[in-house]
C-alpha cells in the first residue's frame, strides 16, 4: 500500500553564528539590540550547537533567558550538547549566578529530551577532545 504523504515547505534557518554574543553585545551600544535579538527570535527552528560548551559571559545569561521567553510557544529550539541535562545547571553558574535557575525554567518545562549514545563506547571521544579544547575552559 502505497502512501502519498506531502510536507508542507518550511523556512529553516540554522542559526549557528558563533559571533551571535558579539553581535548582541555591540547591539546594546548601538541602540538596534531589539533588533539583533528578532533575528534569533523569529527563525521556526533555532538550533543552538555546542550549548552551554563554554560557560556563558553575564551578558549572555541575560540574553538567553529573553531570546527563549520570545521563542516560548512559537517555535522550536533545539539545544546540542555534550554535557547530560543533568549539568547544564552548573555551566550558567549554578548555585553562584541567579539566572542559571531561569535559563533553565524555559528550557525544561515544554522540552523532550533525546540522548544520543555512542554505538561503541570504546572509541568515544567528546567534540572538546576532538577539537582540543581545555576543559577547564568551560568549568
Amino acid at each position: 500500500m502505497k502512501h502519498n504523504v506531502r510536507t508542507p515547505k518550511l523556512n529553516l534557518r540554522k542559526n549557528l553564528d558563533t559571533i551571535a554574543p558579539l553581535l548582541l553585545e555591540l547591539a546594546r551600544f548601538d541602540g538596534t539590540y531589539r533588533k539583533v535579538l528578532a533575528k534569533y527570535a523569529n527563525p521556526i527552528v533555532l538550533i543552538l550547537d555546542e550549548w552551554l560548551l563554554l560557560k556563558p559571559t553575564e551578558a549572555e545569561q541575560h540574553d538567553i533567558p529573553e531570546l527563549l521567553h520570545r521563542r516560548r510557544k512559537k517555535s522550536s529550539t533545539i539545544f546540542c550538547s555534550q554535557y547530560e541535562s543533568d549539568g547544564w545547571y552548573d555551566q550558567p553558574g549554578g548555585d553562584d549566578s541567579p539566572l542559571a535557575e531561569a535559563i533553565l525554567d524555559r528550557i525544561k518545562h515544554d522540552a523532550y529530551k533525546i540522548n544520543i549514545v555512542p554505538v561503541d563506547p570504546a572509541n568515544y571521544r567528546a567534540m572538546r577532545e576532538v577539537y582540543g579544547l581545555d576543559l577547564a575552559m568551560s568549568e
